[in-house]
């Protein structure tokens, strides 16, 4: 494609969303506050409640919240969704602020979001419809209750929340989230109130107590008391189950989406620490919902955001139309399943995503995408991939022999993190971010396309099938997609890691034997990105990603003990029986 039917083509009316939905302010409200709420072991939750000041009865919306009832930007939502005839309870949950119970996150939410639904639709201020609201734990609370089928919950809209805390919260891949796990575990979450952000990379703070030189300390297991200066208890569970057994299948919804009979509502972003949650939800639902009901009800929007919209993340700006309102959104949803009123969203496909690339916003009639061409595009190299400078390369045809490739992983000195798709635990360089100071490193493989001449869309799960070998009986394997810009410019658009123990399946472990090849396959999540003319694609390969991810210590020893790093030698196979490839989610170009 010349450049200037390029132009021509970008020039295109892009196939935007259909205008935000609104609805006018109608009541003035009142608020009521610290209403006590009865759990079924006598414990107290206790909540605010937004309503309209005439007497009837009204929708009900439930926020369960672990940061304060009365924090800022949950006060706002909730006053505009009363202004518009809902009540709102926003309450505090158990063992949080000015709720009774001792807080252990997550591991109360079912039952507790059950108590406060069926006893929300109790009240002489409700109508027995009852729906739920929030993200991020907010979020995750939706999902745990609704897996209860309490009778009277009508609707939810999870945003930007987890369905497995094991696979999409603490863990990816099998390998400990160590930012986020200590970072709002630790730091922040370990008692009843939220403690001060970040207050370990004041300058004030000496440094000891620098989080850039606690996260280095061993073993995991005590690095809670190193912050807090005691035992955190839900930080050791944490640790102590590497793999996925009971006690993370007790609070997992991803064998659970046969119980939620509901219509639901997930939201997300590409760079989302809780990607997965967002595309599983609605996947889940779509597939297995518990009513027929349900499954056409299923519903999802992603944007190229973090833990929220945005229109500027990382080292790109995405355009203004990047920008959407949750509120928005949310009211017409709630509109249609709790008003009963004609709000358009039953007429509009049930996939909205961000193309990433085009920047636009684009519908589709489900996910994955309906014909996807998952397309193979494999690694080849003279025996010299490490680093951009070298000669590693990515394509379509698989080479029918090629040497291969050797990096060598200290964990003393990992791959730290760039671009990482997290939040809300420490300060990393989140979202998409410029590629090159860690593609200049010999411990990173770098496999690289030629310049494309046609435009390339990819639009869901993106999956790398990899060849490999280590000299040690554990280690892990980090792989970036990363879209090339004409001029060098590299952003990492999609990420996922294997720690190597667990390639049999996340609830058996496994040590490898030294030099011996295997085939690992590694979860990059998805994406949403058209790699335009001019520009590259690429495939970074290492084994660590710090401190984003814990380092493996290369010796197989428990994740909460380890203390012993080894320095381990990594192998990439990419020649015929063992082609080493990414697999790419091709759809077509919108038009």
């Amino acid at each position: 494609m010349n450049r200037l039917l390029l132009l021509a083509w970008l020039a295109l009316p892009a196939a935007l969303a259909a205008a935000e939905y609104q609805r006018p302010v109608s009541e003035p409200i009142r608020i009521v506050s610290n209403i006590a709420v009865p759990m079924r072991d006598g414990v107290k939750l206790y909540a605010d409640l937004y309503r309209p000041v005439r007497e009837g009865k009204f929708p009900v919306l439930i926020v369960r919240t672990p940061y304060g009832k009365q924090r800022d930007g949950i006060h706002e939502t909730k006053i505009q969704f009363a202004q518009r005839g809902y009540a709102v309870l926003a309450q505090d949950t158990r063992g949080r602020y000015e709720s009774e119970g001792a807080w252990d996150p997550f591991r109360n939410e079912a039952q507790d979001g059950y108590d406060t639904v069926e006893w929300a639709a109790r009240q002489p201020w409700s109508n027995g419809k009852v729906g739920m609201e929030g993200g991020s734990y907010l979020g995750n609370v939706q999902w745990q209750a609704a897996a209860q089928t309490p009778p009277h919950l009508v609707a939810i809209y999870p945003a930007l929340a987890s369905t497995s805390l094991y696979h999409n919260t603490f863990f990816h891949g099998g390998a400990f989230k160590l930012a986020v796990s200590y970072g709002w575990g630790v730091v922040r979450m370990p008692l009843r109130i939220m403690y001060p952000q970040y207050w370990h990379t004041e300058a004030y703070a000496p440094a000891e107590l620098r989080y850039e030189n606690i996260v280095w300390g061993l073993p995991l297991e005590t690095l809670d008391e190193a912050s807090s200066g005691q035992p955190v208890a839900h930080w050791r569970d944490w640790v102590k189950h590497q793999s996925y057994d009971d006690y993370w299948r007790a609070v997992s919804i991803e064998d659970k989406f046969d119980k939620v009979n509901v219509a639901t509502h997930t939201l997300g972003g590409w760079f989302d620490l809780l990607l997965n949650g967002t595309l599983n939800g609605y996947v889940g639902m779509r597939n297995h919902g518990g009513s027929e009901a349900s499954r056409r009800g299923a519903r999802m929007i992603v944007g190229p955001w973090g833990h929220g919209p945005s229109r500027k993340f990382g080292d790109v700006d995405f355009g203004a139309e990047a920008m959407r309102s949750t509120f928005a959104s949310e009211l017409q949803f709630f509109d249609h399943h709790l008003m009963g009123m004609e709000t358009g969203i039953d007429r509009e496909p049930p996939v909205e995503i961000y193309l990433m690339g085009l920047n636009r916003w684009v519908h589709y009639d489900d996910w994955p995408v309906p014909g996807t061409r998952y397309t193979p595009y494999y690694l080849s190299s003279d025996g010299r991939a490490n680093s951009a400078r070298g000669n590693g390369r990515l394509g379509p045809a698989q080479p029918s022999g090629a040497p291969s490739d050797q990096f060598t992983y200290d964990p003393n000195n990992p791959v730290p993190s760039v671009g990482a798709h997290d939040c809300c635990g420490v300060p990393l360089s989140s979202g998409p971010v410029d590629q090159r100071t860690v593609e200049a490193r010999n411990d990173v493989l770098v496999y690289t396309s030629d310049y494309l001449r046609e435009p390339l869309a990819i639009a869901g799960p993106v999956r790398m099938k990899l060849h490999a070998a280590t000299d040690g009986p554990d280690t892990d394997w980090f792989v970036k997609l990363v879209d090339v810009y004409p001029d060098g410019f590299a952003i990492n658009v999609a990420e996922g890691i294997l720690r190597a123990r667990f390639r049999r399946g996340f609830d058996q472990m496994e040590l490898l034997k030294p030099n011996e090849g295997y085939e690992f396959e590694i979860d990059l999540r998805g994406t949403a990105n058209v790699f335009l003319p001019g520009h590259r694609i690429r495939v970074d390969i290492t084994s660590s990603n710090f401190p984003q991810f814990d380092r493996n210590l290369n010796s197989g020893e428990d994740l909460a003990t380890g203390t012993r790093p080894r320095v381990a030698r990594q192998t990439i196979f990419h020649g015929a029986s063992r082609a080493s490839h990414i697999l790419l989610p091709v759809v077509d170009v919108p038009r």
